[in-house]
């Protein structure tokens, strides 16, 4: 088998027995196919399994220098992420063709610091919400922008989790059923006002409703893509003089901070996030102590 075999049957694993999203199984076909290219030529062949199990150390460095070098140049973020997906197709490749190489394990990647979530304020989620029901435009288009922020904010959802819904999910009752990451379903309550876009949402578009047409649709009924929902973020934060970390994604990080705020559980949190690891949401809670500190600089006399 050669490598790009090897590579094919990993990528085919990843989609099918690990259920990885598109776009990671998209991101780790992009990094292993330049590792494999790399090897190529390094190698002066075409490598094999054979080639991949006797591969040293020195070779792993040198692909990952290069890929520091010229305009082109990797961040640290990016060859960290290069490094844990080459050890992944190592690791599967251990455990499916007994392809076992310990040199790997002993490349060490660059120390990162931890990234903190960058959540809107509360009343920043509401100006946006807000102001996209008041953006110029179909009337209907403002409404549904309105909506998705809400429910965004309300119940803490990807982007993505939210434009899957279909008209089967409306109205919103209570609670809705999300399929997350890994194929995860968790149950998420939804707020009143969240239950109440939608059904203006629902009220005010042009199509009717259609069993298994998309909830959130474009302008020419086709799904709402999340390019379009960060264009309508990104037209909203510059109305509002926010900062470019006001993503679709930022109401989601919000939505947890707030509620950590108001005395919510951390764990309950995590179950309503749908984080696999508590690790994950801990974070939050360091964001939280970090706006207590800054409040404590700015206010205190003697800090």
């Amino acid at each position: 088998m050669t490598a790009l075999e090897a590579l094919a049957a990993f990528l085919a694993h990843m989609a099918d027995a690990r259920r990885a999203s598109p776009r990671t199984v998209e991101a780790y076909s992009r990094d292993l196919t330049g590792f494999l290219g790399f090897l190529t030529t390094h190698l002066g062949g075409e490598p094999d399994l054979g080639a991949l199990a006797a591969l040293r150390a020195s070779d792993v460095r040198a692909y990952l220098a290069r890929r520091r070098r010229g305009k082109a140049a990797l961040s640290d973020r990016s060859v960290a992420r290069l490094l844990s997906a080459i050890r992944s197709f190592y690791a599967w490749l251990d455990r499916t063709h007994g392809v076992a190489n310990a040199d790997v394990a002993l490349v060490r990647g660059p120390r990162l610091k931890p990234l903190l979530p960058r959540p809107v304020s509360e009343d920043a989620a509401m100006d946006l919400i807000a102001l996209a029901e008041s953006a110029d435009g179909p009337a209907w288009v403002g409404v549904r922008d309105a909506a998705l922020l809400t429910l965004l904010y309300g119940a803490g959802l990807r982007i993505s989790e939210a434009l899957s819904l279909t008209d089967d999910d409306a109205p919103l009752g209570e609670t809705l059923r999300i399929t997350g990451k890994g194929a995860k379903t968790r149950i998420v309550p939804v707020l009143p006002a969240a239950r109440d876009a939608v059904d203006a949402w629902l009220s005010a578009r042009p199509w009717p409703k259609e069993p298994g047409a998309p909830l959130f649709r474009a302008i020419r009924g086709g799904r709402m893509s999340p390019r379009m929902a960060q264009s309508v973020m990104q037209r909203l934060r510059s109305g509002l003089g926010l900062p470019a970390s006001a993503t679709p994604h930022a109401l989601r990080h919000s939505f947890a901070t707030h509620l950590l705020s108001a005395g919510a559980d951390l764990r309950a949190i995590q179950d309503l996030l749908g984080h696999a690891s508590l690790s994950t949401t801990q974070r939050y809670a360091d964001v939280d102590a970090a706006r207590l500190m800054t409040a404590y600089a700015a206010a205190h006399p003697r800090a």
